[in-house]
């Protein structure tokens, strides 16, 4: 599996959320957050192939890719 680096500007509510989330929640991280939502917004979206569910499911249980 090849991992790309993504800078993306996000709102500051929703960084401030993201990062109590992360606080309370020490078995993820920033990048585990974002493969989780961007392979749930894809699977949502008509991208239903496995490697994209394999990588939600993956983020989700916190599998070893």
């Amino acid at each position: 599996m090849i991992k790309i680096s993504i800078l993306a500007e996000i709102p500051e509510e929703l960084h401030e959320s993201l990062k109590q989330y992360l606080e309370n929640h020490p078995t993820w991280d920033q990048d585990r957050a974002f493969s989780a939502a961007l392979s749930l917004f894809l699977l949502q979206n008509g991208e239903s192939d496995r490697a994209t569910s394999r990588i939600y499911l993956n983020s989700l249980f916190d599998y070893a890719a």
